[in-house]
């Protein structure tokens, strides 16, 4: 379980940056480099509704299909804590895993 914040506050699982989901997935299955992953998760709100019915989680379960990240093992993200960057987001692809960082 990984420790998130989340600053795509356009998202409507995103509560305080923090996500109210039990789990996410970041994609990116031959990212390089940060820009190149991405959380499938979100999902944009179409006004100002935020999901009222999950309170933001601590720590949530975080698959990962960007095998090169250092974090990654066995498609589950490893890092205590991960950063998923959207602030101007409105599709998925606008989002980043921050913490990404690839394998040497």
């Amino acid at each position: 379980m990984g420790n998130l914040n989340c600053n795509a506050a356009s998202c409507v699982n995103n509560c305080d940056d923090h996500c109210c989901l039990n789990s996410i997935c970041v994609d990116g299955s031959s990212a390089c480099e940060c820009d190149d992953t991405c959380c499938s998760d979100y999902q944009h709100k179409k006004d100002s509704s935020t999901n009222m019915f999950h309170m933001p989680k601590d720590s949530l379960s975080i698959s990962c299909e960007a095998t090169n990240c250092i974090y990654n093992f066995n498609k589950k993200c490893d890092a205590d804590h991960v950063d998923i960057s959207g602030i101007k987001a409105t599709t998925e692809k606008d989002t980043v895993c921050a913490t990404f960082q690839a394998q040497k």
